[in-house]
């Protein structure tokens, strides 16, 4: 028993190194696994991180590109909006001006249509009874510029006698020698030219003498009384 119990210690002492090696060996593969799984693991988590990273900043930027087509989406709706605004209103303006022309032109349909219609009825039976008198109206004008012209005629006739009648003597007698066409007759015309000739005559005859009786005496050197006197 004690034989047996020596040897099986004797064994025991001879596995126990062995027995740590392979502890220890176990142990080592064991952080090496560890540590390469740990490894393998941090370059899938850089590897997820930077691809998250360009993901967030991809997403970033369609984020930023979605948010300014949406701000231009919404300027586009709020100018689309005021104009639909503008629209509605001129278009209720145009309405309500339709409507009132609607109005007018059916107050003006049952009331002042069958006024104009009536008026202009009685234009044209006026304007056929013009038709009818006018030819009358227009010789009654006639006679009245003739009668009109002559009695014009007689007035300026009877001013000018007036206006000779008032005028001087001399006045009269040089307008009926000298002027064209005197307000006088043809006799009294030719009398009055006739007599102013032989009074020119006579006036001539006599500074002709008187002129030629100077120059004689003047030849002979007489005294004008001493040749009157002889």
């Amino acid at each position: 028993m004690s034989t047996y119990s020596y040897h099986s210690n004797h064994q025991d002492k001879k596995n126990q190194p062995l027995a740590v090696y392979r502890s220890l060996d176990n142990s080592a593969r064991e952080n090496d696994v560890d540590w390469q799984e740990e490894r393998v693991v941090k370059f899938e988590q850089s590897v997820s991180t930077s691809k998250l990273e360009a993901a967030l900043k991809k997403m970033s930027k369609q984020a930023a590109q979605y948010e300014f087509q949406m701000k231009e989406l919404e300027s586009q709706l709020s100018q689309s909006l005021s104009n639909f605004r503008a629209i509605d209103s001129l278009f209720k303006e145009a309405s309500t001006g339709i409507k009132r022309n609607y109005k007018r032109a059916e107050r003006a349909l049952h009331s002042q249509i069958p006024a104009i219609e009536t008026s202009l009825d009685e234009s044209y039976n006026t304007l056929s009874e013009l038709a009818q008198t006018l030819p009358k109206i227009r010789t009654q004008a006639k006679d009245i510029r003739v009668v009109y012209d002559s009695g014009r005629e007689k007035a300026q006739s009877l001013v000018m006698d007036l206006t000779w009648l008032n005028t001087s003597f001399h006045e009269r007698w040089r307008r009926t020698i000298f002027m064209p066409n005197p307000p006088v007759s043809g006799r009294w015309k030719a009398f009055m030219r006739f007599l102013f000739a032989i009074s020119f005559l006579l006036c001539c005859t006599v500074v002709w003498v008187g002129l030629g009786g100077a120059y004689r005496a003047y030849r002979h050197k007489l005294v004008w009384g001493e040749r009157l006197m002889s």
